[in-house]
């Protein structure tokens, strides 16, 4: 055992929850948020200005997302370069087989690739070619093995929230807020998950109310830690980069929970709030403005298809409402009782 706990230290391989729950989470944030988000924003801004290489530089940019993830995940585990390399093939690999579960596949894939790698590097005189070797190897079979069965955990997670577009309008946008806000900030892609069941319509605006709430909400009630660089990185980017230090305390995630509970259910019941455009734009909040770009192009559609007349003021404070303005007075709201009671201590969602 001495032995092992030796060996294990000299190659920098430290089993905690903070290396594989915060580290590695913060860190694959940066990599979806510098991918998938990225391609996404611009792709946006290609369709509604007609800028066909926005499109294009969009479209690799989204295309990279699994091994930006890999890679941000072996950089936080301090991984070698030649394993650090490797994981561009181990994240694409965990990616593909895990379908919308893919970022959660990535994520649990690529450290067991990473230690293993590291586990091996510089053992041998051939380390340019070991190293590699078992850190793909290893990589890739966990993905074959692991990665269908957390997609499917994904996917039957896409199931329920279906299921939940056919309850009545207050339930369903109960439900379905909370559950892709929640799926937005954990290391799942709510914007997968929207795009593959297609979710758009009023359960649409319910997802995009849970998006806006987790994003707004943790930008604003966050202020006083992370300042404007914080606002910007979280109510422009993304909430996953909370991941780390929700896993320090977990009641960091009460006040923007709590909105998208309110929010939802204002959106589908009294504001008939749709989301007509992409699906995804459903599960992407206010990262780039994708999801009231998305409504907004909704509209257009609806007029062009004779299906709505023009866009009403009280669409636009429909929408103003629900995706900036109550997602960051209740949280808030919500943050201060917490702060007040001690649950939520100063620097608890500070930004690394």
């Amino acid at each position: 055992m001495t032995k092992l706990k030796e060996f294990l230290k000299r190659k920098n391989i430290i089993i905690s929850g903070k290396r594989y729950g915060i580290d590695a989470l913060s860190a694959m944030a940066q990599g979806l948020f510098c991918s998938l988000l990225i391609g996404t924003i611009l792709n946006t801004i290609g369709t509604q200005f007609n800028l066909p290489i926005c499109n294009q530089i969009g479209g690799f940019a989204s295309s990279m997302a699994n091994p930006a993830m890999a890679i941000a995940i072996g950089f936080a585990l301090q991984a070698p370069p030649l394993v650090l390399f490797s994981l561009t093939a181990v994240g694409a690999a965990a990616g593909s087989a895990g379908g919308a579960g893919g970022p959660l596949a990535v994520l649990i894939v690529a450290i067991f690739a990473a230690e293993a790698g590291k586990a091996v590097s510089k053992e041998t005189k051939i380390d340019i070619l070991v190293t590699p070797l078992v850190t793909i190897t290893v990589g890739v079979l966990l993905a074959l093995w692991w990665a269908p069965a957390i997609g499917e955990a994904a996917h039957q997670f896409g199931v329920l929230i279906d299921k939940a577009t056919y309850l009545q309008p207050f339930w369903m946008g109960i439900v379905i807020s909370v559950l892709i806000g929640i799926a937005l900030t954990l290391p799942i892609s709510s914007a997968a998950i929207c795009q593959v069941l297609l979710l758009d319509g009023l359960a649409g605006g319910a997802a995009l109310a849970g998006c806006c709430a987790q994003m707004v909400g943790f930008a604003i009630m966050s202020f006083r830690e992370n300042r404007w660089g914080g606002l910007i990185s979280q109510g422009l980017g993304t909430s996953m980069l909370q991941m780390g230090n929700i896993v320090r305390n977990p009641r960091i995630w009460i006040p923007p929970i709590l909105a998208s509970a309110i929010t939802g259910p204002l959106a589908t019941c009294l504001f008939k709030l749709e989301m007509n455009g992409a699906p995804i734009s459903s599960g992407m909040g206010t990262c780039g403005m994708v999801g009231p770009i998305g409504v907004y192009t909704g509209w257009i559609n609806d007029i062009a298809a004779g299906l709505k007349v023009s866009v009403t003021a009280f669409d636009w404070l429909a929408l103003i409402l629900i995706a900036f303005i109550l997602p960051a007075v209740l949280s808030l709201v919500f943050a201060e009782l917490l702060r007040k009671i001690g649950w939520i201590k100063p620097n608890d969602m500070k930004l690394d």
